[in-house]
C-alpha cells in the first residue's frame, strides 16, 4: 500500500477522532486510548474535523483505509456498491456508523428526479438508519415493504421500517399485511393469492434499490425474539446448516436457501434479483459475521454498508 501523505494521514486521524466523538459518542480520553495517542492530540484532531468542515450530521471524509477495504470486497464478491465505515473498538452497538451511513445511501437513491423502486426489510439496523433520515418530498418514488409488518399475534411488528418512513418521506408506501412466517406453505399460498398482497408482491419484484438487515441464528435471534420460531425450531435449524437469514429466508455458510419447512412458510417478498435490483445488506459485528458471509459468497446481496472489523474478517473467509 502506497504510503499516505502527511496531509492526509493527518486528516485521516481527524476524520476518525471525529467520527469516534460525534457518531460512537466517545470521550476524548476514550478517543485517545482507542487511537494510541495523547488527550491532548485527540483534541486537536476533533478540532481539526470540525475546522476541514469534516463533520457535519455525517463524516464527510472517506478515510483510506476503509477505502481500500470497500474497494477490496467489491472485487472479490463481485459488489456493486460498498460503504465502509470506522469501527470502534469499545462499543457494543450494531447500528452505529453503518445506520448513519445507510441513511445517506437512502437518502441518495429517494433524491434521483426519475421514478424508482425502493425496497427495503425490517429490524433495528434498518429501523435506526430511517430514524436518519431528513425530511423529503419525493412523490415520483414507490417505497415497499420486502416483509411483513404483523407480528405473531396480530400486532404492529416493533422494527417495521415502511411506517416509520413514511412519517420522513413523502411517498407512496406500499406494506406487506402479512406476518414474517405464517403457520405452514399452505396458508402463505391462500394469502399470496389476496390482491393487497398480490400487488406487494409484484411492486417488489420490480425493486431498482434494495436495504435489507442480516440476521444471526441462535436463541436471541429475531426471529425467537418476536416469537416466529420456537428455540428448538432454531436449534434443528443451525443443525441442517442454516448460517443466517434475510427477511425472514433462512440460508447456509454459501449463501443458499434452507431446503427447510421454515423457508415454505415465509411470506415475505423474495429477495429481489440481484441482475435488476442493487441489494444492500445493511450489518456488522461478530455476531452476524457468518451470516453476511454466506449471503456475499450466495450473491444474495450484491452490496454492503459495514465496518471495519466485518469487512477484515469477510476478506479473510
Amino acid at each position: 500500500m502506497a504510503k499516505r501523505s502527511e496531509t492526509g494521514g493527518r486528516l485521516d486521524d481527524a476524520a476518525r477522532a471525529g467520527w469516534l466523538y460525534y457518531v460512537a459518542g466517545r470521550t476524548q480520553d476514550e478517543i485517545a486510548g482507542a487511537m494510541g495517542i495523547s488527550r491532548q492530540s485527540a483534541q486537536r484532531l476533533v478540532s481539526l474535523a470540525v475546522a476541514e468542515r469534516l463533520i457535519k450530521v455525517r463524516l464527510d471524509h472517506p478515510i483510506a483505509a476503509c477505502l481500500e477495504l470497500g474497494r477490496d470486497l467489491m472485487r472479490k464478491y463481485g459488489l456493486k456498491h460498498v460503504d465502509i465505515v470506522p469501527s470502534d473498538p469499545a462499543s457494543t452497538s450494531t447500528t452505529v456508523g453503518i445506520a448513519e451511513a445507510g441513511a445517506a445511501e437512502i437518502e441518495r437513491w429517494l433524491k434521483k428526479p426519475d421514478p424508482i423502486v425502493l425496497a427495503i426489510g425490517t429490524g433495528r439496523t434498518l429501523k435506526a438508519a430511517v430514524d436518519q433520515l431528513p425530511a423529503l418530498d419525493c412523490p415520483q418514488h414507490r417505497v415497499v415493504s420486502l416483509t411483513g409488518n404483523i407480528g405473531p399475534d396480530g400486532s404492529a411488528a416493533y422494527y417495521n421500517v415502511v411506517f416509520s418512513m413514511a412519517d420522513a418521506i413523502k411517498a407512496r408506501h406500499f406494506p406487506m399485511p402479512l406476518p414474517v412466517l405464517v403457520s405452514s406453505a399452505e396458508e402463505r399460498e391462500l394469502l399470496h393469492q389476496q390482491a393487497l398482497v398480490r400487488s406487494t408482491l409484484a411492486l417488489g419484484a420490480q425493486a431498482d434499490v434494495t436495504f435489507v438487515g442480516v440476521g444471526e441464528l441462535g436463541p436471541d435471534a429475531p426471529l425467537c425474539v418476536d416469537g416466529f420460531l420456537a428455540a428448538d425450531e432454531m436449534q434443528t435449524l443451525i443443525a441442517a446448516g442454516a448460517a443466517g437469514e434475510i427477511c425472514g429466508w433462512i440460508f447456509d455458510g454459501q449463501g443458499r436457501l434452507l431446503n427447510d419447512p421454515v423457508n415454505e412458510r415465509v411470506a415475505s417478498v423474495p429477495i429481489p434479483s440481484r441482475e435488476t435490483s442493487v441489494v444492500i445488506g445493511i450489518a456488522m459485528g461478530k455476531r452476524k459475521a457468518r451470516a453476511i458471509a454466506g449471503a456475499l459468497k450466495g450473491g444474495l446481496l450484491n452490496g454492503l454498508i459495514t465496518d471495519e472489523a466485518t469487512a477484515e474478517f469477510l476478506l479473510n473467509v
